[in-house]
């Protein structure tokens, strides 16, 4: 619908703008015609707050909702420091954890879109900075309405823009003077912008007399200025144009409608509105202002706005890039006198409205007086406001709006995000109050194998690592696996159980090498990095118990994880005389599997490869780090070069050593792959660049971590960013389609990792996707 025929004047548009149903019925019948069900993730300030842009966002969340109803928007609201944020989705502004719930919920809920309604002073950190994290951690795209656009930003001002610029896939504007300035000095892409003017609502034109009445207002002339009143609206300017104006047209009532600004209130209470009450009685004008101390609700303000006849604006400043009110004001077909700021001189062009320079009270009062003593070129303006007003009407607003939906939710050809944080909700299926199940059929766990401890003790490294989750849920899980890891320990041999049965049995006395080793590292990462002291305290006290018990074990995969855990002991209590004994046996270990393995053309620690292979590398790099052994780093990140030029395909992705060649020796083939290698390339390879800030081993990880989302030798997609799900890995068929216990952990911990890497560079092209410096095809 590009257009309304309308007469202004006849009462045969009065009906017709009167019959609201019609014009949604029509809207709701387009729209559910041109796009398929969507689901957007709707994010500013939002009612009951007093705001502007938490109006904007409930018309934005209200006239989609009305007239098109087949995009669902969930709301996540932003609360002050001092409003509980306890519901999943609202968001706390300066926390950043809630930020980190708040888009793992987002990604949960499976979301077309973000739509992020951008003001600095509405998020955390200085000038809001905090939001930039949080849009790195959603998976969908971005859709960025930038409500203030600075053309003097401060430094960090302009790089938190900049960011939220490079990260979306459609940006909305509401004034072309934005729209120019984000090109000219932020870096957007003309394509990405488009430009909606604000909404305004549809009311049927000149019942200013009938609205009057119900005020108790007949017979005035009635001026109207509505917001939150701090200095910035100008007021004290309009108060002094009233003299002259009363002079002339006694008559006269100037209705200031609007409470303080909170803030202003927290700060010096009622001084402000007190000071203009005192100009007014110093004027001599008080019974010609009528105050109206209240934020009012949409429909209460559009009534108000109907029994006036001039609005006024007199804003001093003039970067203001959209004004809510200013658009109603206009659309009911209101003369508008205004200051020029940016959003006043577009609407207003053509003589919809009257511009006056800024702090002039003699300019308001001729420009109010002209149009009173005029009733003609009053009912002009008016008319030529109302007309102007229906270019921005809710349904031709939310049709718009719907469109900018649609196209920023449509699929990218390729890409990786880098930075979204997924979904708990496949792995939470796979756990109960025993631990983790081991396996799945599909997405189904399968009781029939029961546990191991090998998962559980990986399920308890995630809690360690998770962001954005409640700390009671974090505790909950983190008892659970760490119980399991508890019960697994046999003191009668000195070794943990691994498999146990889903009716808690064990299934024998003693498990691998590798999964006691593995229960190890799952100790030491504990202390390291948990931050419940009676969790790192138990963690320590097992550590201690169990490690002289593993002395004897040799091999080198066992060797690696216990050598990982100690050193995250040593990271957190470097004086821990065990954990430095463990290292050093471990690391001289490695380094003489190593050389005895080492000829021509194979750099490895083995004859043969097997799986978690960069698990040695990293061991042995982590190893020289705590212990000051650069020799055994240069052979670390040798060896991990090694296996990283073996696991990269001819044609630059990520081919992980295959099971079938477990076992083969100097035999590199290529399925079954698994998410496990995958995940030990990346965080082996964040660690060699947490050494030497080689720009390779970044690229490596991000080349690894786009294994999971369909850069592989099958271009099979195993990931969901909603579920947090993984496939167990690639066959030569495609995706091996069951959802295990390892494979989840691997991607969970894989993200957790890989985001850690990104957070260093920051270095982006469209969305929110790294750019390595080797390119990598998806």
């Amino acid at each position: 619908m590009n257009s309304i025929p309308f007469d202004v004047a006849s009462s045969h548009f009065h009906a017709a703008a009167d019959d609201g149903d019609t014009v949604r019925s029509l809207y709701a019948a387009l729209s559910s015609r041109s796009a398929p069900p969507r689901r957007v993730a709707l994010v500013g300030t939002y009612r009951p707050r007093m705001c502007g842009i938490a109006t904007f966002t409930a018309d934005l969340h209200d006239k989609l909702a009305e007239f098109h109803p087949d995009i669902t928007v969930d709301v996540y609201p932003l609360c002050a420091a001092d409003t509980p944020a306890d519901a999943p989705r609202h968001i706390a502004e300066a926390d950043p954890d809630s930020y980190a719930r708040a888009a793992r919920h987002i990604n949960e809920s499976g979301a077309d879109a973000l739509w992020l309604q951008h003001e600095y002073g509405i998020f955390g950190g200085p000038d809001g900075e905090m939001v930039c994290d949080f849009v790195d951690r959603v998976a969908a795209p971005l859709i960025l309405t930038c409500h203030t656009v600075l053309s003097h930003p401060s430094e960090r001002q302009r790089a938190i823009l900049h960011h939220l610029v490079t990260r979306a896939s459609q940006i909305m504007v509401m004034s072309s003077h934005s729209l120019e300035l984000l090109v000219a000095q932020y870096g957007a892409r003309r394509e990405v912008l488009t430009l909606i003017e604000h909404g305004a609502p549809d009311r049927p034109f000149g019942r200013q007399d009938d609205f009057k009445a119900n005020l108790g207002l007949s017979g005035r002339k009635v001026l109207m200025t509505f917001g939150l009143l701090g200095p910035g609206k100008g007021l004290e300017t309009a108060i002094r144009a009233l003299p002259a104006i009363i002079a002339r047209h006694p008559e006269v009532l100037y209705r200031i409608v609007g409470a303080t600004h909170p803030n202003l209130v927290a700060q010096e209470g009622e001084a402000y509105r007190e000071s203009l009450e005192a100009l007014a009685r110093e004027l001599g004008v008080t019974r010609h202002i009528q105050w109206d101390n209240r934020f009012l609700e949409t429909e209460e303000l559009l009534d108000q706005l109907e029994a006036s006849d001039i609005y006024l604006t007199p804003y001093p400043g003039l970067q203001q890039s959209t004004s809510g009110t200013l658009s109603y004001a206009v659309a009911l077909g209101k003369a508008v006198i205004s200051t020029p700021y940016l959003h006043a001189r577009e609407l207003l062009a053509n003589d919809v409205g009257r511009l006056v320079e800024p702090g002039s009270s003699a300019a308001i009062a001729a420009a109010v007086n002209a149009l009173f003593d005029d009733p003609q070129a009053l009912l002009a303006m008016q008319r030529r406001a109302y007309r102007r007003g229906r270019e921005t009407i809710w349904p031709r607003f939310a049709g718009a709006a719907a469109r900018l939906v649609e196209t920023a939710a449509a699929p990218a050809p390729n890409g990786v995000s880098y930075t979204a944080t997924p979904g708990l909700r496949g792995f939470y299926a796979m756990c109960d109050a025993t631990g983790m199940l081991q396996h799945a059929i599909g997405i189904v766990p399968d009781r029939n194998h029961g546990y191991c401890l090998d998962d559980n003790a990986r399920a308890l490294m995630l809690m360690n690592a998770l962001e954005g989750i409640e700390p009671a849920e974090r505790m909950r899980w983190s008892m659970v696996f760490s119980a399991f890891v508890q019960h697994a320990w046999n003191p009668d041999l000195g070794l943990f159980r691994n498999f146990m049965r889903f009716d808690r049995g064990w299934c024998e006395d003693m498990g691998s090498q590798d999964s006691n080793g593995r229960a190890v590292w799952a100790l030491g990462d504990t202390v390291e990095r948990s931050d419940d002291p009676d969790l790192v305290a138990w963690a320590l006290q097992l550590y201690e118990r169990v490690l002289p018990s593993l002395a004897g074990l040799e091999s080198p995969r066992t060797l690696a994880f216990v050598a990982l855990g100690a050193c995250g002991v040593l990271r957190r209590r470097p004086d821990h005389e065990l954990s430095r004994e463990c290292v050093r046996h471990a690391g001289e270990a490695l380094m003489g599997f190593l050389e005895s393995q080492r000829r021509p053309g194979w750099h490895w620690f083995e004859s043969v490869l097997a799986y978690d292979n960069p698990r040695l590398s990293q061991a042995l790099a982590e190893a020289g780090a705590v212990l000051g052994e650069s020799g055994w780093i240069d052979e670390a990140l040798a060896s991990l070069r090694w296996i990283c030029g073996i696991q990269t395909s001819a044609s630059g992705h990520f081919r992980p050593i295959g099971s079938e060649t477990f076992g083969q020796p100097e035999t590199a083939m290529p399925f079954d792959q698994q998410p496990l290698e995958a995940q030990a390339a990346i965080e082996a390879a964040a660690v060699a660049y947490e050494l030497t800030g080689d720009v390779f081993w970044r690229d490596h990880a991000c080349m690894a971590y786009a294994w999971f989302f369909g850069a592989n030798d099958r271009g099979a997609v195993l990931a969901d960013l909603a579920t947090g799900r993984c496939r167990d890995g690639v066959t030569p068929r495609g995706a091996n389609l069951n959802c295990g216990a390892e494979s989840i952990l691997a991607f969970q911990l894989s993200n957790c990792r890989i985001r850690s890497i990104v957070a260093t560079t920051r270095t982006v092209t469209e969305g929110n996707r790294l750019e390595p410096t080797r390119e990598v095809s998806v």
